[in-house]
């Protein structure tokens, strides 16, 4: 036997894993990919795409990725950087003037990346907004949502507003003024080949979209235009949903997975530095804790951990504590997370990428047990 298929053998207790929490009824089903050292070691596709076992999963499905389209603002914006369109310490209303008023003002595009601009973490700005059109949400992020901290003093997830005002800001610095949709395609997803990656339902991808399940964990209606319902932002075929509302695939999230694990490059394709990607997945929120998740942990009867974020991504971090990427994992382990069904995060020492889609959320704290079990289960096969 081959150490490739020695590696791969010892990945089967992940799969026994999925199914056996498929049929416990944990979850209705999931695609999983993980690669080491660049080769794949584990594509699948277990159970099905609803609770009523209708429709089977398969590889290539694509799936709603909700908070994970944050980590494709956070990567563009790292990029402006590196092309001298803006830097870490420039305060985002130097580029939104509009954003002004103390002491949200002072909050710097790292304050933005690291979740600690000083405003609360909200899902909405208010009741009834429809989420297609991305000035509407700046113009309803600045009217609303104001600072109730000095920035860099507490750490406050933002589910939408930080990376509405990245966005925009990705809008207003670029030479050629693009929506923020051919941005994110011109300048990110077609040079790495991501084709079945993109803010909505495109065509091609309409047929093998898991419409997601939310089992009532999601507070708020996401509401759109062209698409019915009261999640219809998740059906559109486009939209600026910029923090929750890009649509992709295991292997499309793999290549971008695969690009940060190399450092910024895949396939000659350069999108980061190495300097950058290093940066990136360092702590930079210290000891603070991730209010958000310290709700979570209290109601879980948990002690709250660290927030561990770096320049965009969560980061693994060096307590032992409850964690989505894992308690093996290395403390420079580095990726995003969304809502209840989504992950991805790399490995930089064991050279190992993880992608995680699933069809039915969970609530948070048995999506981290669950991410959790199934990331230690990869580093034991592996490592």
């Amino acid at each position: 036997m081959t150490g490739t298929d020695a590696r791969r053998e010892r990945l089967e207790v992940l799969r026994d894993t999925v199914a056996q929490d498929i049929a416990d009824r944990k979850y209705w089903g999931a695609a999983l990919r993980i690669t080491q050292g660049g080769e794949t070691l584990l594509d699948i596709a277990l159970g099905h795409a609803d609770s009523a076992a209708t429709r089977a999963l398969h590889t290539d499905d694509v799936f709603s990725i909700f908070s994970v389209t944050k980590a494709f603002i956070n990567v563009l914006i790292l990029r402006s950087v590196e092309l001298g369109r803006i830097a870490l310490t420039t305060r985002m209303s130097e580029i939104v003037p509009e954003f002004r008023g103390a002491p949200r003002e002072r909050a710097t595009i790292l304050h933005f990346l690291t979740h600690t601009t000083g405003m609360p973490g909200v899902w909405e700005p208010k009741p009834g907004l429809y989420f297609d059109d991305l000035s509407e949400m700046v113009d309803a992020v600045i009217e609303n949502i104001h600072g109730t901290t000095e920035p860099g003093a507490r750490c406050d997830y933002a589910p939408m507003a930080n990376h509405v005002l990245l966005a925009e800001a990705l809008r207003r610095i670029d030479p050629q003024r693009r929506s923020i949709n051919d941005i994110l395609e011109q300048d990110l997803f077609i040079p790495l080949s991501m084709d079945d990656t993109r803010l909505g339902i495109r065509p091609h991808m309409r047929d093998r979209h898991i419409f997601p399940d939310f089992r009532g964990i999601v507070p708020i209606k996401e509401l759109s235009r062209t698409h019915p319902g009261d999640h219809g932002i998740f059906g559109a075929e486009r939209q600026e949903a910029t923090w929750m509302g890009a649509a992709s695939t295991t292997a499309d999230l793999t290549r971008f997975a695969e690009m940060l694990r190399r450092g910024g490059e895949l396939d000659g394709v350069r999108i980061l530095s190495p300097v950058m990607v290093a940066l990136a997945r360092r702590n930079h929120t210290g000891d603070l804790p991730n209010e958000l998740y310290r709700s979570v942990a209290l109601r879980a009867g948990y002690p709250a951990p660290p927030a561990y974020i770096g320049l965009g991504f969560s980061v693994r971090g060096t307590a032992l504590v409850r964690h989505q990427f894992g308690t093996l994992t290395s403390p420079e382990t580095f990726g995003n997370y969304g809502a209840g069904s989504t992950e991805f995060w790399i490995d930089p020492v064991l050279d190992v990428t993880f992608v995680g889609l699933s069809a039915g959320l969970l609530g948070q704290a048995p999506n981290i047990e669950r991410y959790q079990r199934l990331s230690d289960i990869v580093v034991g096969a592996l490592s």
